[in-house]
Parts: structure tokens; C-alpha cells; sequence
């Protein structure tokens, strides 16, 4: 999986980031997909969708998708116990989407923190088999993003 960055990051003393991501999955029978990370204290809000955007235009696809195609928050149970599930609501929803609210919970359990994800995909891959395989493509560049997110910042050694 490839991707290219785009951060628009207006202070570096801002608590609030955002970082937009074209990814092209390994599996070349899938579109490319733009990732949309805002970064706020503990949480994450994710829009993740279909694109024909170039990696250089890539800011600009969360505009041309939908929010609240499928929308859903999760938070992380405030214990270590694996068997209490992420608490987790759709915000919105549309007629056969369901992927975000699992995800979400997944997301929030991994990461622990609270999470917004909303997945815009076209109807138009379900039919055509491709569905499962697209949403294991677009789980796969949130957890990528995210973890890369999650890592401390480089600091060079001073010579």
C-alpha cells in the first residue's frame, strides 16, 4: 500500500491536526482511497473514502464525499478487560451501510481512544464482490495511518 501525505497543520502549537492521505491498496482491482485524520485530545475523526483524486489534489477529496454517508463514534471502555466492547453509536447511516460502527469500535479498542469514522463507498461495490475486500482495504490504511500517527516525534541527534 502506498501513500502520499498532505498536513495542514496551521500552528505547531495547534492541539487540533489534520492530515489527508491518498492510498492506493495493494489490491489493484480497488480504487484509490483518500484518508482524512483530524487529530484532536484522544480522539480521532476519520473520513475515509473513494477518490480519483491525484496524490498531489488529494486535500481536496473529503469535499467531494460525503460526512454522514456512514458515520459512527465509538469510545474505549475505560478498563483493560477485553471482553467489555467499545461503546459505540451510528451517527448516521444510509441503506446498507453498516461497516462503520464495527470498525469504529475496533479502532477505538486498538488505539484507545474515542473515535469518528465515517466511510463514504459507493453502493456500487457490493454488488460487485468487491465490497469486503474494499472495507478490509480501508480498515487496513486507517490502522497504517493511525499507528504511524501514534509514533513519537523523530528528534535528530546533536552532533
Amino acid at each position: 500500500m502506498s501513500a502520499s501525505v498532505s498536513d495542514n497543520m496551521a500552528a505547531s502549537t495547534s492541539h487540533i491536526h489534520v492530515e489527508t492521505r491518498h492510498v492506493v491498496p495493494v489490491d489493484h482491482s480497488l480504487p484509490s482511497l483518500a484518508v482524512q485524520v483530524t487529530r484532536l485530545v484522544d480522539s480521532y475523526m476519520l473520513w475515509v473514502g473513494m477518490t480519483a483524486e491525484a496524490a498531489e489534489d488529494i486535500e481536496s477529496a473529503p469535499m467531494q464525499g460525503y460526512l454522514a454517508h456512514d458515520w459512527a463514534c465509538a469510545m474505549p471502555a475505560r478498563t483493560s478487560n477485553p471482553n467489555i466492547p467499545p461503546a459505540a453509536t451510528a451517527l448516521f447511516r444510509s441503506s446498507g451501510s453498516d461497516a462503520a460502527l464495527p470498525m469504529a469500535q475496533r479502532l477505538a479498542r486498538r488505539f484507545g481512544k474515542q473515535i469518528f469514522l465515517s466511510i463514504d463507498v459507493s453502493p456500487s461495490f457490493n454488488p460487485m464482490g468487491q465490497g469486503s475486500k474494499l472495507l478490509l482495504a480501508i480498515e487496513k490504511a486507517v490502522v497504517d495511518t493511525l499507528k504511524e500517527m501514534e509514533q513519537p516525534p523523530h528528534t535528530s541527534a546533536s552532533s
